[in-house]
């Protein structure tokens, strides 16, 4: 069925197109001849042209236009897809980590971003000590570091790996346990 003029997608419909592409991509890609040869050839030619279009407008758009363009996260997705995002890899991942940082703690731990080695890159997981419960320590601590991982590469796929340099907080020692001491 046909959208309205002017009527634009949901993410969700845009989520479903995508995988439809990928589904009838990856079905010709695996089926021989020269048709296929020539459809993948045209999919890979009309993604370099409209590639090339989006380059230009974002030639054209000043700073604050490119921002815009490059926050939307379909528009941001393409602008990486084709080399031309505004900002860099490193400072798209930073954001993504300082976004789910609130979720993080919220859980009893904390992240941080650590920079990026080559095209690794370094998020500082702490788990937090003593009570923190299945948010922090073992297979919560794994969907912690998972989630970081995604969302770092979602906003950054040009990045290779997500490496989690994990530390554990000190659980906390009341400070009169330090100073007195039992009775002789």
């Amino acid at each position: 069925m046909a959208e309205a003029p002017g009527a634009r997608l949901a993410d969700p419909d845009v989520e479903a197109r995508l995988g439809r592409l990928d589904d009838l991509l990856e079905g010709l890609e695996s089926a021989p001849g020269p048709t296929t040869r020539s459809a993948t050839e045209a999919v890979a030619l009309l993604t370099e042209v409209y590639g090339e279009a989006l380059a230009r407008v974002m030639d054209h758009a000043d700073e604050r236009v490119a921002e815009r363009l490059a926050e939307d996260e379909l528009l941001g997705h393409l602008l990486v897809l084709h080399d031309i995002h505004p900002e860099p890899a490193e400072r798209r991942a930073a954001r993504a980590v300082e976004r789910l940082r609130p979720a993080v703690q919220e859980r009893g731990g904390d992240v941080e971003w650590a920079g990026v080695e080559g095209q690794v890159a370094r998020v500082r997981l702490t788990k937090g000590g003593g009570g923190c419960g299945s948010g922090c320590g073992g297979g919560g601590g794994d969907e912690v570091t998972d989630a970081v991982r995604a969302a770092v590469l979602a906003a950054a796929p040009e990045l290779t790996s997500v490496e989690p340099l994990t530390e554990t907080a000190p659980a906390f020692v009341p400070l009169t346990t330090l100073t007195h001491r039992g009775a002789p």
